[in-house]
């Protein structure tokens, strides 16, 4: 299991939003879909998603840098067991907000320290005209300023979810992990190069240390990840329908 290490998961042509170049641009609204995660197997989620996500997905950590949290979204690479070939995500499951906030993204600017509402240009999210523009002539539309809070919150989110990985290694909870799967076609399936919280040392932390995790919101996150890893065999299971789907096409 690894991360985009070059641009941002889905994200082929970032650009910071500018009325002169992208005056004419709106969003596809009409024709929403998340084709565009059809080929990854996880992707970021951020901790304060833990209490929707595991519901639905395994959470596991990554070790990118920084380390961060996925939603396993499929068992083999460049699979996808949520979209459907239209393009729709799995009704009532929760969608990462990874997800939900592309095409835009903040990206830093190095000169100015600074985070930048962009958009891929790339995206069929993206069109010219429309009823959905970014700019209403020079002025930023309402859409666009919804992204801008959207993205704002994205990342004050991003760096609490920075934090609470960064105390979880500093404390040498994080193990590495693998998946052995055996399918009922008796196809086996391993899914490796992800991290999970040692159990055993977190039950043995001192005190002081679990009176620290506990204020800030960490004991919480880390028993929703124990949670979440029931949902390996929800992925065993979807994997096995999709097979028989195909199978009786």
């Amino acid at each position: 299991m690894s991360q985009n290490t070059g641009l941002p998961l889905f994200y082929t042509r970032p650009q910071p939003l500018n009325a002169e170049v992208h005056g004419n641009l709106a969003l596809n609204a009409e024709n929403i879909s998340y084709s565009f995660a059809t080929n990854t197997n996880s992707v970021p989620l951020n901790a304060t998603e833990f209490g929707r996500a595991l519901k639905h997905y395994p959470i596991v950590f990554v070790d990118s840098n920084p380390s961060a949290p996925v939603a396993v979204l499929g068992l083999r690479d460049a699979e996808n067991l949520f979209v459907s070939q239209d393009g729709k995500w799995t009704q009532s499951t929760y969608i990462p907000q990874y997800v939900t906030r592309y095409p835009f993204i903040f990206l830093e600017n190095q000169d100015q320290g600074q985070f930048i509402l962009c958009v891929d240009t790339d995206s069929e999210l993206v069109k010219e005209d429309g009823e959905h523009k970014f700019f209403d002539g020079k002025e930023v539309t309402d859409l666009s300023k919804r992204a801008l809070d959207m993205c704002t919150n994205y990342q004050a989110q991003f760096n609490f979810t920075v934090d609470f990985v960064k105390a979880l290694k500093e404390h040498d909870l994080l193990i590495a992990n693998q998946a052995d799967i055996t399918l009922a076609s008796g196809e086996k399936l391993s899914l490796s190069g992800f991290q999970v919280v040692d159990e055993k040392k977190f039950n043995e932390l001192s005190d002081e240390v679990v009176l620290d995790f506990h204020r800030k919101g960490y004991t919480a996150l880390i028993h929703a990840h124990f949670i979440s890893i029931l949902n390996w065999q929800s992925l065993v299971d979807a994997t096995a329908a999709k097979e028989a789907a195909i199978t009786k096409q």
